[in-house]
């Protein structure tokens, strides 16, 4: 058995690769939807182009076409599918939130774009920006996208219409993929072994980049392909924008780890004449992530804790919560520390800010986007109030409410006010009825036989759909799909429900989840596709430990009741010596190992990866000698025996 098979899915962040949906056709916008678009075009400050200015400003040249092909001859990214029926000259169509059009229009402003002397950008070319710093003899480049192709492609522009130059440095301004996945595009790691390129990154960057979603990869990575839409179909019923960017590419990811990591605020750096300053914000929109200063600019290059959108506290695909008070304080760091100086700001996604005053007022609202969020959200929880009362209940100031740059195309006010109590609050609102409360698939077959039964259900439904009540709708269908699963019109009314309210919706995220809700209710789980997040360079880049703890999480506890027998792993490259302890239908691992094993491996990390990545078994590499196995090999084939693999397509809005 190969242990590729038994380690399942590693998701350092977001990769997707899929096919496109296309079955059931969409329908089209209610009278409803057309009133609340309508009304959203009414009430925000549209009139107002400058962001289509500063967007557009600085442009040198563009491909005619832009989309980008792996070895295979797979599109791993393509701007053509959204170039059919999102330009600038195109009003919002019925179905898209015209505020979520504008934003979309905005991310569809691509090519080679000069931001300040020496520094460049490419745009459009992935879901964020590669960054070129024009040295005395070559490139440093900031956050190389999440794919090879495309960050190859941005190099091979940016040097035919430039003039060539080397990269003699990569810098990651954090620890989430599509700032690091496209490295192999522009450099190799034999580059970075032999002191040619420099790479640095925030402190514990790898570790992170690595780590931050291994435990619950397989939950995270399903929940995904609902909020990044890239499986949506590409026209104005389907994925219209991420927010951030239109979506993610879907080439192979890789990671070289850094050369140098920077630790602390204020340090500074000179790479081929270009000084740098940097700050640490760790615990902000990633664990790991840092602002840089260009001094000769007043240049200040932001990372991804300021873009043109509202982020996310907490990421609908699942994180741990980020802490809305300390990017704030973060925030108001910047303020202080270049407020005064910065000229232009740019940052890994949309487009960059020009002006001192324009900045820092800019800057203000970021910060108090996330204070008031954090502020307020709190003050109504210390009132009484539980997560989906605030949600209801909170309101932006004007001043936040009518800025473009603090609208939620990616995060939204609701989710995020329900971010910060659950940070300090938990998932128990606190009325005891909720303590113990019944799973969903029983509650909805006992709401659906106390309201009558499933055709009285949704004939009273349809009548609050006709009048456009459709969360209300979503509500009560929910029940009747997970009383009767196989009820056809149970399903299509509620399809139709999320369908109405991902039309509505203005953070791209939100849209994706409702459409690809509706999506599976009429047509079913798809059965190929998902997430490639196991890429080999992440699987290499794992640790011992790393690796243990996934495997504990998935020990089948039924399968490992009553066992009781330890395992011995020796590396030998490492020259770190693991104990693992199958006890109480738990899987513990120490350094401090065990002289009474039932059965020893020894082997080197190099034969490790090999298994992970399904090169080579244990069975293979025991017979060539690469690994050696003394004691009980049955206590080791039954250990593998209670791993569980995880199904990626596990069923969300049905039963």
């Amino acid at each position: 058995m190969k242990l590729y098979q038994q380690v399942a899915i590693i998701a350092s962040s977001i990769c997707l690769s899929v096919n496109v949906l296309s079955a059931t056709a969409p329908k089209a916008a209610s009278k409803y939807t057309i009133k609340a678009n309508q009304a959203v075009l009414e009430s925000l400050p549209f009139s107002d182009k400058t962001d289509f200015e500063n967007a557009q400003r600085g442009f040198i040249t563009k491909p005619e076409v832009v989309t980008m092909k792996d070895a295979k001859g797979n599109p791993v990214w393509d701007l053509e599918e959204y170039k059919k029926y999102i330009s600038l000259d195109k009003a919002a169509p019925d179905t898209v939130n015209p505020s979520l059009w504008r934003n979309a229009q905005l991310n569809m402003i691509h090519g080679l774009f000069k931001v300040t002397d020496t520094i460049y950008q490419v745009r459009g070319f992935d879901l964020s920006n590669i960054t070129f710093i024009k040295g005395k003899t070559g490139w440093i480049v900031f956050d190389p996208l999440i794919s090879p192709e495309p960050a190859k492609a941005a190099l091979d522009l940016i040097n035919k219409e430039l003039g060539e130059r080397p990269v003699v440095a990569v810098i990651y301004s954090h620890s989430h993929l599509d700032h690091y996945g496209g490295t192999h595009g522009i450099i190799s790691a034999a580059d970075v072994k032999n002191g040619k390129v420099q790479v640095l990154a925030p402190e514990h960057f790898t570790e992170h980049a690595v780590s931050e979603n291994v435990i619950a990869g397989n939950a995270m990575g399903r929940r995904a392909i609902f909020m990044y839409g890239a499986m949506l179909p590409r026209n104005a019923k389907g994925g219209v924008n991420g927010g951030l960017g239109q979506t993610t590419s879907t080439g192979e990811a890789g990671l070289i780890p850094p050369s140098k990591e920077i630790k602390k605020t204020g340090e500074e750096v000179t790479i081929d004449g270009v000084k740098m300053v940097f700050q640490m914000t760790p615990g902000t929109e990633a664990p790991a992530e840092m602002n840089t200063w260009f001094p000769e600019w007043k240049a200040l290059w932001m990372a991804e804790n300021t873009t043109n959108t509202m982020h996310n506290i907490l990421t609908l695909r699942g994180a741990v919560v980020r802490d809305a008070q300390k990017w704030s304080s973060f925030l108001n760091e910047t303020i202080e520390t270049w407020g005064v100086d910065a000229v232009v700001k740019f940052q890994s996604h949309h487009w960059p800010l020009w002006g001192n005053q324009e900045i820092v007022d800019y800057f203000k609202k970021q910060r108090d986007i996330y204070k008031f969020t954090h502020d307020e959200s709190v003050r109504l929880m210390n009132l009484g109030y539980n997560g989906e009362e605030i949600s209801e209940m909170i309101k932006l100031p004007e001043e936040l409410e009518n800025n473009w740059a603090t609208r939620g195309y990616y995060g939204t006010l609701r989710h995020n006010s329900r971010a910060v109590y659950q940070r300090y609050m938990g998932w128990y609102n606190g009325n005891p009825s909720d303590l113990n409360n019944l799973p969903q698939e029983v509650v909805a077959k006992k709401y659906i036989e106390f309201m009558g039964g499933n055709k009285e259900v949704i004939a009273k439904a349809q009548k609050s759909f006709d009048k456009g009540e459709y969360r209300w709708v979503a509500e009560v269908m929910k029940h009747a799909v997970f009383a009767e699963p196989k009820n056809s019109q149970a399903k299509e009314l509620l399809a139709d429900a999320l369908e109405q309210l991902g039309y509505q919706s203005e953070s791209g995220p939100w849209r994706s989840v409702y459409l690809q809700g509706a999506y599976e209710l009429r047509n079913g789980i798809p059965s190929s596709g998902g997430l490639v997040t196991a890429t080999p360079d992440t699987i290499r880049a794992m640790s011992p430990d790393m690796l243990f703890d996934y495997l504990a999480v998935r020990l089948n506890s039924e399968k490992a009741a009553g066992k009781n027998f330890k395992i011995n792993v020796d590396f030998t490259d490492l020259d770190s010596h693991y104990t693992l302890t199958i006890e109480n239908a738990v899987l513990n691992h120490s350094q401090t190992q065990s002289k009474e094993a039932d059965v020893t491996l020894e082997l080197n990390m190099k034969a490790m990866n090999s298994i992970q990545l399904g090169e080579s078994t244990f069975e293979q590499l025991i017979k060539d000698g690469k690994v050696k196995l003394k004691g009980d090999k049955k206590v080791f084939d039954d250990f593998l025996a209670m791993l569980d693999t995880f199904n990626f397509w596990f069923n969300i809005v049905t039963p």
